[in-house]
């Protein structure tokens, strides 16, 4: 089923505003006082406040409609988590990537072990609606005993080196996060980082070897798309 269009009713500024403030927030590594001071050097004074308001009811509104990969049993998936403080507690973000290096989802967890692995796979097989040609972990048991469990026909390659393309997709959010100053609470945590990965995916192109007007081009069509799902679209 279609989804609508994006409801700005009761707001005082445009959705034009709005959807660029909520773009300036997730595609760069910017703070909210930063977009605030950007938006003010167009004329539009609007508070860091009521831009984090906006990124909080919009971002996953916006993400949810972004254009998402399709399915492909060919894909191998590249799974990996790194370590996040929050509020002084360790916790765990999973991540899964496909060989193009195209976020296919993440989730905040606070365990490091083989149920964390088991939800991830199971998330990740609800999502793709296929299972992949192989996975690629690093030394961890987890993933073994999870792959065992879930996708015992799927081929696992576990090996340090080879997790290089999951762990390098940690390195935006983690720029971010020192913008931040790290996240306040795990879902917190988990919203932002759908709506971030959603537009990486969309503005990143997924293959590294583009030329300069390739480069272009494709971040002209990511702009153009993100503007029609935002409702904006000239």
């Amino acid at each position: 089923m279609s989804q609508g269009p994006v409801c700005y009713k009761r707001h005082r500024f445009p959705p034009s505003v709005i959807a660029q403030a909520v773009w300036l927030d997730f595609r760069f590594p910017l703070s909210l006082r930063l977009v605030e001071e950007m938006l003010l050097e167009r004329g539009i004074v609007v508070s860091y406040e009521t831009i984090r308001c906006w990124a909080k009811k919009f971002g996953p509104d916006y993400a949810g409609r972004l254009r998402r990969k399709a399915p492909n049993p060919n894909d191998i998936w590249h799974l990996d988590e790194v370590v996040v403080t929050i509020g002084g507690l360790k916790h765990w973000l999973w991540r899964a990537v496909d060989q193009n290096g195209y976020v296919l989802d993440e989730v905040v967890q606070t365990r490091r072990n083989t149920k964390a692995a088991r939800r991830l796979l199971i998330r990740l097989m609800k999502k793709q609606g296929c299972l992949p040609k192989r996975i690629v972990t690093d030394k961890l048991r987890s993933y073994g005993a999870a792959r065992r469990q879930i996708m015992p026909t799927v081929e696992h390659r576990s090996h340090k080196g080879l997790s290089n393309r999951a762990e390098n997709s940690h390195l935006p959010l983690r720029k971010r996060e020192r913008v931040m100053q790290r996240f306040r609470s795990p879902g917190a945590q988990q919203r932002f980082v759908s709506v971030f990965s959603a537009l990486r995916n969309l503005c990143v192109p997924t293959r590294p070897k583009h030329s300069a007007i390739e480069v272009h081009l494709h971040r002209l069509r990511a702009i153009a798309h993100w503007k029609d799902v935002a409702g904006i679209a000239a």
